[in-house]
């Protein structure tokens, strides 16, 4: 039995068509894929991106009202957005850091399925399934139930940001890595409690070891997969 990992697929740029991104909270976006996505925008690729959770756990500290701190968040994903392209944002609000119930789950999928009809993309880019983080896995778990439901015939994504991945894909985000680092500068909130260039960013460097000797940074993916047998009943 060969346990070796084969060599991830690479790319200067990802491939044409239609985007749909699914992040978990306000910054996900950019440090899961933002640099990929912003090279969709470069090509003239339609993208969407759709926050699902409300973002309310990153005020620790209580120091603002949640409406407030809603809107504060909202502000922060859009200005970061701008310096990658992203124009078309959706936000679900829902409540963070839990596990929903199956019954809860397939609502937030029913409703993805209406999403993927509405704006019928050609890549959706999600967090991989096996990120630690319960809301990073719970709207992969979603985003793989609603494709199945769907019926999607694209491609989906899985992207890191809590927990590395194993890489079949990783693409070449050198020459946009600036513009991503001073996207995620505009989630003031967030850089109060985490340096998020330093500590959620620097896998980018050691995704580059895959690219040509000149390449400094990359994004890495892996296929979204099927749903699991956790979510089949769901079906």
């Amino acid at each position: 039995m060969n346990e070796r990992t084969p060599l991830p697929e690479t790319m200067d740029r990802p491939p044409r068509g239609r985007v749909l991104l699914l992040a978990p909270h306000a910054d996900d976006d950019v440090i899961g894929c933002g640099g990929t996505v912003c090279k969709h925008v470069e090509q003239g690729d339609p993208v969407r991106v759709l926050i699902a959770y409300d973002g309310l756990r990153g005020d620790p500290d209580g120091r603002f009202e949640p409406g407030e701190y809603l809107e504060m968040r909202r502000r922060e994903a859009r200005q970061a957005g701008k310096h990658l392209g992203f124009e078309d944002y959706v936000f679900w609000d829902y409540p963070e850091g839990h596990e929903p119930g199956p019954q809860l789950l397939k609502a937030a999928a029913l409703r993805l399925v209406e999403e993927v009809r509405g704006f019928a993309p050609d890549f959706v880019y999600a967090p991989w399934i096996g990120d630690f983080h319960v809301d990073h896995h719970v709207l992969a778990r979603v985003a793989r139930l609603a494709l199945a439901l769907v019926g999607f015939e694209g491609e989906a994504w899985g992207y890191e940001v809590w927990t590395p991945l194993v890489p079949t894909r990783i693409v070449d985000i050198s020459d946009v890595y600036e513009r991503k680092v001073r996207a995620v500068n505009e989630h003031a909130s967030q850089l109060e409690y985490r340096d998020l260039n330093h500590k959620a960013m620097a896998i980018t460097a050691q995704r580059a070891m895959y690219l040509s000797d000149d390449a400094r940074h990359g994004e890495a993916f892996r296929p979204l997969g099927e749903v699991g047998s956790e979510d089949r009943g769901l079906l």
